[in-house]
């Protein structure tokens, strides 16, 4: 069992859930994911964090009241060494901040916004708090990646935050995704989004690791949620696009059924 201690600059080291039941999403991850909850903070905002053997994984959090008109969603963090920096860099490079830095105790610091495509991420200076101590194993988060009209701007925005080596994957047309790097190592993507995704907006997708995609799916079916695309093969293995109870969409992916063999 390994205790993830840090992440790079640039690299996704968190995700939470901002949900109008906390009771409720408790229950249906736990029995998707097996993870348990530590006691809500009232001090903050009543944010839980769950865990996978005894390690962080992701928070969670009720909505706040004035937050009821907006849909559940799962948000990544990006680590970063210095928030206040890289929020200069972000509404220079054209981006939009919804929440400027602030501390949260002992924790760390924090800011939200919006890249110039219009996808909401958070960025995380980490004190105490290092990000999650479980990652790309089953039942912790695994892969993020950005998904995009403007694959361009996309790009470019993110590159003139943190140093990404971004690596073309496919023509760039018929099928562009892009990898990023650091340090040699693969830590996120970026999607070229077509009309085949209708009117979804930009966003953050988090990927969470399963033993098997299609008994992640029943789980998913089997404690209120829904499998919307999938499970469908792809070069990494067999990935379904579900969302729990409240419609917070999030991924699964587990391997291919000859590795799973």
């Amino acid at each position: 069992m390994t205790l993830r201690t840090g992440y790079p600059d640039g690299a996704p080291c968190w995700a939470d859930l901002n949900t109008p039941d906390l009771d409720g999403a408790r229950r249906f991850y736990s029995g998707v994911f097996g993870w348990t909850f530590d006691e809500p903070v009232a001090e903050f905002g009543h944010y839980t964090t769950a865990r996978l053997g005894g390690r962080s994984v992701v928070g969670m959090a009720p909505k706040m009241p004035d937050q009821q008109d907006l849909p559940s969603a799962w948000s990544v963090y990006l680590k970063t060494s210095d928030v206040d920096a890289t929020v200069r860099r972000l509404e220079d490079a054209g981006g939009k901040v919804m929440v400027p830095p602030m501390e949260i105790p002992g924790q760390g610091r924090m800011a939200f916004g919006f890249d110039a495509s219009g996808a909401a991420f958070g960025l995380w200076e980490p004190a105490a708090h290092t990000g999650a101590q479980a990652f790309d194993e089953p039942g912790a988060m695994c892969w993020h990646e950005v998904n995009t009209r403007g694959s361009g701007k996309t790009d470019a925005f993110y590159r003139s935050l943190f140093p990404y080596e971004q690596q073309q994957i496919g023509d760039g047309e018929k099928f562009d995704y892009v990898v990023y790097h650091l340090g040699g190592a693969a830590v996120g993507g970026r999607m070229q989004m077509t009309a085949e995704w209708g009117d979804i907006p930009a966003h953050w997708m988090t990927y969470f690791r399963v033993e098997d995609a299609e008994a992640g799916a029943a789980r998913v079916r089997e404690h209120g949620g829904k499998v919307m695309h999938g499970p469908f093969d792809s070069p990494h293995g067999r990935i379904a696009v579900v969302s729990d109870p409240y419609g917070a969409i999030f991924s699964i992916i587990g391997p291919a059924p000859a590795a799973a063999s």
